[in-house]
């Protein structure tokens, strides 16, 4: 599974997770800094990733568009690097379901 880091989140996450996600990356990575939420989700669609947001936005386009790709919706506030590596660590296995569970577009974590 890959996973696309929207820019409301480090860039440093893909190198910290890569153990777990290889192959990820961040929309600045990707040359989406500043791109519409539209944009980004066209671009992880056609490339294979899920996206890794704080924005509720994509939790919307997942219901009118559909999937893929499919949305980790951190509903955190301000927190540090690595807070969040650890957030997403906890969570792996509900992540991973993602990929196996069909009915599954958008999951939160708090």
């Amino acid at each position: 599974m890959k996973l696309l880091f929207d820019q409301n989140l480090s860039p440093q996450l893909c190198e910290k997770l890569k153990d777990l996600f290889p192959g990820s990356s961040h929309v600045h990575l990707c040359g989406l800094g500043g791109a519409k939420d539209l944009e980004i989700w066209e671009f992880a669609k056609n490339e294979g990733f899920n996206i890794v947001s704080k924005d509720a936005d994509y939790g919307e386009l997942s219901t009118t568009l559909g999937d893929p790709p499919k949305v980790i919706w951190v509903r955190r506030g301000n927190c540090t690097t690595a807070q969040m590596e650890e957030l997403i660590r906890a969570d792996v296995d509900f992540i991973r379901q993602l990929e196996s569970n069909p009915e599954l577009r958008v999951i939160s974590l708090l």
